[in-house]
Protein backbone atom coordinates (compact mmCIF):
# COMPACT_ATOMS: atom_id res chain seq x y z
CA UNK A 1 0.00 0.00 0.00
CA UNK A 2 1.38 3.03 -0.83
CA UNK A 3 0.38 7.07 -0.04
CA UNK A 4 1.69 9.98 -1.75
CA UNK A 5 1.47 13.59 -0.89
CA UNK A 6 -0.27 15.50 -3.58
CA UNK A 7 -0.43 18.41 -1.52
CA UNK A 8 1.08 19.22 2.22
CA UNK A 9 1.08 23.05 2.48
CA UNK A 10 -0.57 25.33 4.17
CA UNK A 11 -1.32 27.90 0.95
CA UNK A 12 -0.55 28.34 -2.53
CA UNK A 13 2.82 30.00 -4.44
CA UNK A 14 5.46 28.50 -6.68
CA UNK A 15 5.08 25.02 -6.07
CA UNK A 16 3.08 24.38 -3.32
CA UNK A 17 -0.13 22.84 -2.92
CA UNK A 18 -2.67 22.35 -0.39
CA UNK A 19 -3.72 19.08 1.34
CA UNK A 20 -4.34 16.04 -0.49
CA UNK A 21 -2.78 11.97 -0.35
CA UNK A 22 -3.33 9.67 -2.65
CA UNK A 23 -4.03 6.40 -1.49
CA UNK A 24 -2.75 3.58 -4.04
CA UNK A 25 -4.32 5.04 -7.17
CA UNK A 26 -8.10 4.99 -6.23
CA UNK A 27 -8.57 6.64 -3.06
CA UNK A 28 -8.20 10.51 -1.78
CA UNK A 29 -7.82 12.14 1.38
CA UNK A 30 -8.63 15.38 0.93
CA UNK A 31 -8.66 16.94 -2.35
CA UNK A 32 -6.91 20.39 -1.67
CA UNK A 33 -5.40 21.77 -5.09
CA UNK A 34 -2.58 18.87 -5.17
CA UNK A 35 -5.45 16.98 -7.18
CA UNK A 36 -4.73 19.47 -10.27
CA UNK A 37 -1.13 18.11 -10.96
CA UNK A 38 -3.38 14.41 -11.78
CA UNK A 39 -3.23 13.69 -14.83
CA UNK A 40 -7.17 13.22 -16.40
CA UNK A 41 -5.94 8.98 -16.47
CA UNK A 42 -5.38 9.27 -12.91
CA UNK A 43 -8.22 10.99 -12.02
CA UNK A 44 -10.37 9.08 -14.06
CA UNK A 45 -9.77 5.83 -11.67
CA UNK A 46 -10.57 7.82 -7.99
CA UNK A 47 -13.41 5.91 -7.13
CA UNK A 48 -13.24 7.96 -3.24
CA UNK A 49 -12.21 10.86 -1.32
CA UNK A 50 -12.06 10.97 2.36
CA UNK A 51 -12.45 14.33 3.47
CA UNK A 52 -11.08 15.60 7.09
CA UNK A 53 -12.97 19.05 7.06
CA UNK A 54 -14.81 21.34 4.80
CA UNK A 55 -12.28 24.24 4.54
CA UNK A 56 -11.05 25.25 1.12
CA UNK A 57 -7.61 24.33 1.10
CA UNK A 58 -8.88 20.57 1.72
CA UNK A 59 -11.82 20.71 -0.65
CA UNK A 60 -10.70 22.97 -3.59
CA UNK A 61 -10.24 20.57 -6.44
CA UNK A 62 -13.34 18.53 -5.74
CA UNK A 63 -15.88 20.28 -7.44
CA UNK A 64 -13.28 20.28 -10.70
CA UNK A 65 -12.45 16.68 -10.07
CA UNK A 66 -16.06 15.15 -10.18
CA UNK A 67 -16.69 17.79 -13.26
CA UNK A 68 -13.12 17.29 -15.22
CA UNK A 69 -14.51 13.14 -15.13
CA UNK A 70 -17.49 12.71 -14.03
CA UNK A 71 -18.68 11.66 -17.18
CA UNK A 72 -15.64 9.31 -17.88
CA UNK A 73 -16.58 6.96 -15.10
CA UNK A 74 -19.01 3.92 -14.70
CA UNK A 75 -20.00 4.71 -11.13
CA UNK A 76 -20.27 7.67 -8.86
CA UNK A 77 -17.80 9.31 -7.29
CA UNK A 78 -18.05 8.66 -3.35
CA UNK A 79 -17.43 11.46 -0.81
CA UNK A 80 -16.97 10.06 2.67
CA UNK A 81 -17.21 12.93 5.44
CA UNK A 82 -19.01 13.45 8.51
CA UNK A 83 -22.55 14.24 8.83
CA UNK A 84 -21.71 17.88 9.65
CA UNK A 85 -19.16 17.82 6.58
CA UNK A 86 -21.37 16.84 3.81
CA UNK A 87 -23.94 18.86 5.12
CA UNK A 88 -21.62 21.83 4.55
CA UNK A 89 -20.99 20.45 1.13
CA UNK A 90 -24.32 20.16 0.26
CA UNK A 91 -25.56 23.15 1.19
CA UNK A 92 -22.21 25.61 0.26
CA UNK A 93 -20.43 24.36 -2.46
CA UNK A 94 -23.20 21.52 -4.32
CA UNK A 95 -25.86 23.78 -4.44
CA UNK A 96 -26.58 25.12 -8.04
CA UNK A 97 -24.75 28.17 -6.61
CA UNK A 98 -21.14 28.02 -6.10
CA UNK A 99 -21.26 24.44 -8.27
CA UNK A 100 -24.15 22.34 -10.12
CA UNK A 101 -25.38 19.45 -7.38
CA UNK A 102 -23.70 16.32 -9.03
CA UNK A 103 -25.36 13.88 -6.88
CA UNK A 104 -28.47 14.87 -9.07
CA UNK A 105 -25.99 14.55 -12.45
CA UNK A 106 -26.99 13.15 -14.92
CA UNK A 107 -29.93 12.15 -13.06
CA UNK A 108 -31.19 10.82 -9.24
CA UNK A 109 -30.60 7.31 -10.04
CA UNK A 110 -27.20 7.50 -11.91
CA UNK A 111 -25.42 10.58 -10.44
CA UNK A 112 -21.79 11.41 -10.64
CA UNK A 113 -21.00 11.85 -6.99
CA UNK A 114 -22.14 10.25 -4.15
CA UNK A 115 -22.16 10.61 -0.20
CA UNK A 116 -21.22 8.50 2.20
CA UNK A 117 -21.04 9.41 5.97
CA UNK A 118 -18.20 8.68 8.46
CA UNK A 119 -18.05 8.29 12.33
CA UNK A 120 -14.98 8.51 14.26
CA UNK A 121 -13.98 5.46 15.57
CA UNK A 122 -15.77 3.52 12.91
CA UNK A 123 -13.64 1.09 10.33
CA UNK A 124 -14.19 0.89 6.74
CA UNK A 125 -12.45 -1.35 4.83
CA UNK A 126 -11.93 -0.88 1.22
CA UNK A 127 -9.81 -3.72 -0.43
CA UNK A 128 -7.74 -4.92 2.48
CA UNK A 129 -7.07 -1.11 3.19
CA UNK A 130 -8.65 -0.23 6.69
CA UNK A 131 -9.45 3.48 7.28
CA UNK A 132 -10.44 5.34 10.30
CA UNK A 133 -11.68 8.23 11.19
CA UNK A 134 -9.92 10.10 14.43
CA UNK A 135 -11.25 12.54 16.58
CA UNK A 136 -9.31 15.87 16.36
CA UNK A 137 -10.23 19.73 17.53
CA UNK A 138 -10.59 22.02 15.01
CA UNK A 139 -13.12 25.42 14.55
CA UNK A 140 -15.40 23.50 12.44
CA UNK A 141 -16.26 19.35 12.76
CA UNK A 142 -13.09 17.54 11.76
CA UNK A 143 -11.27 14.01 11.61
CA UNK A 144 -8.06 12.68 10.98
CA UNK A 145 -7.47 8.88 9.41
CA UNK A 146 -5.67 6.03 10.78
CA UNK A 147 -4.62 4.32 7.26
CA UNK A 148 -3.76 0.48 8.11
CA UNK A 149 -2.71 -2.11 5.75
CA UNK A 150 -2.21 -4.70 8.20
CA UNK A 151 1.38 -4.54 8.51
CA UNK A 152 1.20 -0.93 9.48
CA UNK A 153 -0.67 2.19 9.82
CA UNK A 154 -0.12 5.76 8.88
CA UNK A 155 -2.29 8.67 11.29
CA UNK A 156 -2.50 12.05 9.53
CA UNK A 157 -4.36 14.12 11.85
CA UNK A 158 -5.85 16.80 9.38
CA UNK A 159 -6.42 20.13 11.04
CA UNK A 160 -6.42 20.31 14.19
CA UNK A 161 -4.89 22.28 18.08
CA UNK A 162 -4.55 20.05 21.39
CA UNK A 163 -6.99 16.92 21.69
CA UNK A 164 -6.82 14.46 24.25
CA UNK A 165 -8.74 12.20 22.33
CA UNK A 166 -6.74 11.88 19.07
CA UNK A 167 -3.46 10.88 21.25
CA UNK A 168 -5.55 8.14 23.07
CA UNK A 169 -6.48 6.89 19.54
CA UNK A 170 -3.12 7.54 18.37
CA UNK A 171 -1.55 5.38 21.53
CA UNK A 172 -3.82 2.31 20.94
CA UNK A 173 -2.52 2.10 17.23
CA UNK A 174 0.07 -0.83 17.84
CA UNK A 175 1.80 -0.83 13.99
CA UNK A 176 1.90 3.10 14.11
CA UNK A 177 4.97 3.53 11.71
CA UNK A 178 4.12 7.16 10.42
CA UNK A 179 2.41 10.11 12.12
CA UNK A 180 1.27 13.35 10.33
CA UNK A 181 0.71 15.95 11.90
CA UNK A 182 -0.02 19.87 11.14
CA UNK A 183 2.27 23.05 12.46
CA UNK A 184 0.16 25.70 10.89
CA UNK A 185 1.79 28.77 12.79
CA UNK A 186 5.37 29.98 14.17
CA UNK A 187 5.14 30.46 18.05
CA UNK A 188 5.17 34.51 17.24
CA UNK A 189 1.62 33.80 16.15
CA UNK A 190 1.03 30.91 19.00
CA UNK A 191 -2.69 33.71 19.66
CA UNK A 192 -3.60 32.86 16.16
CA UNK A 193 -3.34 28.95 16.57
CA UNK A 194 -5.36 29.18 19.48
CA UNK A 195 -7.86 31.25 17.66
CA UNK A 196 -8.46 29.33 14.56
CA UNK A 197 -7.78 26.19 16.59
CA UNK A 198 -3.91 24.92 14.65
CA UNK A 199 -1.08 23.78 16.54
CA UNK A 200 2.61 25.96 16.87
CA UNK A 201 5.90 24.28 17.75
CA UNK A 202 5.39 25.11 21.27
CA UNK A 203 1.61 23.63 21.25
CA UNK A 204 3.01 20.29 18.92
CA UNK A 205 5.42 19.82 21.66
CA UNK A 206 2.90 19.37 24.46
CA UNK A 207 0.61 17.42 22.24
CA UNK A 208 3.47 14.91 21.32
CA UNK A 209 4.47 14.33 25.13
CA UNK A 210 0.98 12.48 25.03
CA UNK A 211 2.19 10.23 22.42
CA UNK A 212 3.68 7.17 24.15
CA UNK A 213 4.81 4.95 20.62
CA UNK A 214 7.89 6.27 18.71
CA UNK A 215 6.37 6.69 15.08
CA UNK A 216 8.20 8.87 12.15
CA UNK A 217 6.89 12.11 12.50
CA UNK A 218 6.28 14.74 9.51
CA UNK A 219 4.96 17.80 9.60
CA UNK A 220 2.13 19.40 7.51
CA UNK A 221 0.29 22.22 6.79
CA UNK A 222 3.61 24.73 7.00
CA UNK A 223 2.58 28.06 6.01
CA UNK A 224 3.86 29.77 2.69
CA UNK A 225 7.05 32.07 3.73
CA UNK A 226 7.23 30.36 7.30
CA UNK A 227 7.99 26.90 6.49
CA UNK A 228 11.83 27.22 7.72
CA UNK A 229 11.41 29.37 10.63
CA UNK A 230 8.68 26.84 11.56
CA UNK A 231 10.51 23.91 11.45
CA UNK A 232 13.60 25.22 13.08
CA UNK A 233 11.32 26.50 15.87
CA UNK A 234 10.15 22.60 16.27
CA UNK A 235 13.89 21.35 16.09
CA UNK A 236 14.31 23.38 19.18
CA UNK A 237 10.97 22.77 20.72
CA UNK A 238 10.54 19.22 19.99
CA UNK A 239 13.24 17.25 21.85
CA UNK A 240 11.91 14.14 22.19
CA UNK A 241 11.21 13.40 18.65
CA UNK A 242 12.95 14.35 15.18
CA UNK A 243 9.93 15.63 13.18
CA UNK A 244 10.97 16.46 9.37
CA UNK A 245 9.11 18.45 6.63
CA UNK A 246 6.62 16.96 4.92
CA UNK A 247 7.48 17.62 1.13
CA UNK A 248 5.06 17.32 -1.97
CA UNK A 249 5.53 14.23 -3.97
CA UNK A 250 6.74 11.94 -1.12
CA UNK A 251 5.76 8.80 -0.70
CA UNK A 252 5.04 6.14 2.11
CA UNK A 253 5.22 2.50 1.82
CA UNK A 254 2.30 1.55 4.20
Amino acid sequence: MKLRILGCSGGIGGNLRTTSLLLDHDVLIDAGTGVGDLSLAEMCVINHVFVTHSHLDHIACLPLLVDSVGFMRDQPLVIHATDETLTILKQHIFNWEIWPDFAEIPNLHQPLLRYERIVPGETMELGGRKITPLPVNHVVPSVGFQIDSGKASLVFSGDTTTCDALWEAINRIQNLKYLIVETAFSNAEKELAVISKHLCPTLLNDELGKLKLSPEIYIAHLKPGEAELTMQEIGECVQRFKPKMLQNGQIFEI
